[in-house]
């Protein structure tokens, strides 16, 4: 009876410790009465080892489980023997939930090339660079709602579909119900007014001009959404959708919103570093050996300030050749902002006050009338990650621009409302979510760190 009462306390105590893993099949070693599974449930990096013993009832479901398969695993956790890993997982009972084919899945246990898994963007979030990546990408998200709410900003969601183009640039998606692309009819016909919502609409390409609205009743509101840009360009910092972050604040200037800027890349990149420091650890090793150093610089250094002509100036002076040539009223290009704030000063820079000329009809004149109020926040790498303004609260200042740059004011009426009906200076900025994500992380091509990449000629899943 006693021994009876051992054997049930000691089954009992079995079946307590026993866990439940699922996850994926990373790899399989066979071995002499026993095999190896490295299961990964994606929620971190590390593997977990399986151990399947040919003495347990685990071991007869081994026949079809390959490398990609899915299981459901349960047995103990116990420290394990073997270099690598603190514990292992002692089999009991193993169930393949969803098998894979050994000979046709693309993912096997060697490194592949971003190139080649940008055609299995369905299975590269399975690899540990991936799987690591995406993960980030999500960290990151929750840290910019963390940051706007913690100072007091509301959340605002702006239309994916516009009548409206706020950066003036017409490199636009239409967006129709129409059997056929509308040609341009006569003078004085509306071709659009038999589609669906009876005039030309477009995927915006930013939230900006509605988030000026709210900011003007609310306060601090902030958006952060996908925008869509035509852009027949195929550069590793561009695609055809891609996610920002724009925050605007009332009564606020070109100071307060460089102020802005600063601490929000500042407070996004240490919650990266604190909540994924494991995931980061395998860009720093792998991707780029400089990156560790690269972010404690960010977030530690305060930012250079730096007016767009002595920018120029600096420029000029370096003896650099660049492929664009360096001239007073041109915009900076890549090559120039990363060698402001890779080489010279070697920290993030913000440049601003920009020639009118080269800049949006709603960003504030300044008092030279030549400049205006912008602002591009450069860091390494990547070059320029976020361009912002303050914006233009005087009527007749915002009605001038527009005609010289021959926008219809009378498309724009209710943007030209909140000049005429208690208008502040209040500012703004666009933060490139997927340029962020390149910064953090030491990758190279924004294809890599969107999860499905629209770029032109690509269109896949």
């Amino acid at each position: 009876m006693k021994r009876t009462r051992v054997k049930a306390a000691l089954a009992a105590e079995r079946e307590a410790d026993e866990i439940l893993v699922k996850g994926w099949v990373r790899t399989r070693r066979d071995a002499k009465g026993f095999s190896f599974l490295e299961i990964n449930d994606g929620s971190c990096l590390k593997n977990l080892q399986v151990l399947v013993d040919e003495s347990t009832d685990a071991y007869g479901g081994l026949k079809d489980i390959h490398t990609g398969a899915s299981v459901e695993v349960r047995g103990a956790l116990v420290e394990s023997p073997g270099k690598g890993q603190k514990w292992e997982l002692r089999a009991r009972k193993l169930t393949l939930l969803g098998p894979a084919d050994a000979t046709a899945y693309p993912l096997q246990k060697k490194r592949h090339s971003d190139e080649f898994l940008r055609t299995i963007a369905h299975l590269r979030p399975r690899t540990n660079k991936y799987g690591a990546l995406f993960r980030i990408r999500s960290e990151a998200s929750f840290a910019v709602h963390q940051y706007f709410r913690e100072q007091g900003f509301y959340y605002l969601h702006t239309p994916i579909i516009t009548g409206s183009d706020c950066e003036g640039a017409g490199e636009l998606f239409r967006v129709t119900r129409l059997p056929a692309v509308p040609e341009m009819g006569s003078p004085g016909e509306d071709v659009f007014e038999k589609d669906f919502f009876g005039k030309e609409a477009n995927l915006t390409v930013s939230g900006q001009l509605e988030a000026e609205l709210f900011a003007c009743a609310l306060g601090s509101v902030y958006t952060f959404g996908p925008t869509f840009r035509a852009e027949n360009s195929n550069t590793p910092r561009h695609a055809a959708e891609f996610w920002m972050i724009e925050p605007e604040v009332a009564f606020a200037d070109l100071n307060d919103n460089m102020d802005l800027a600063e601490d929000l890349v500042k407070a996004m990149v240490t919650h990266v570093m604190k909540h994924c420091s494991d995931d980061l650890a395998l860009f720093a090793r792998f991707v780029d050996k400089t990156l560790t150093a690269t972010l404690e610089n960010i977030v530690d250094e305060p930012y250079v300030r730096l007016p767009y002509g002595e920018a120029v100036e600096i420029l000029q002076k370096s003896g650099r050749k660049f492929e664009f040539p360096v001239a007073f009223g041109s915009d900076l290009q890549t090559e120039h902002e990363r060698f402001l704030c890779e080489r010279h000063f070697k920290k993030p820079v913000i440049v601003f006050d920009y020639p009118k000329e080269i800049k949006p009809f709603y960003m504030r004149v300044n008092d030279d009338g030549k400049t205006v109020a912008a602002m591009d926040l450069l860091v390494p790498r990547v070059g320029e990650l976020v361009g912002g303004s303050q914006r233009e609260e005087r009527l007749d200042m915002l009605q001038r621009r527009m005609d010289e740059a021959g926008i219809d004011q009378e498309a724009y009426w209710w943007y030209l409302d909140i000049r005429r009906f208690g208008s502040v200076p209040h500012a703004g900025f666009g933060l490139g979510f997927e340029r962020f994500l390149m910064m953090v992380t030491g990758v190279t091509n924004i294809r890599d760190v969107i999860p499905f990449p629209r770029t032109p000629k690509s269109l896949e899943f």
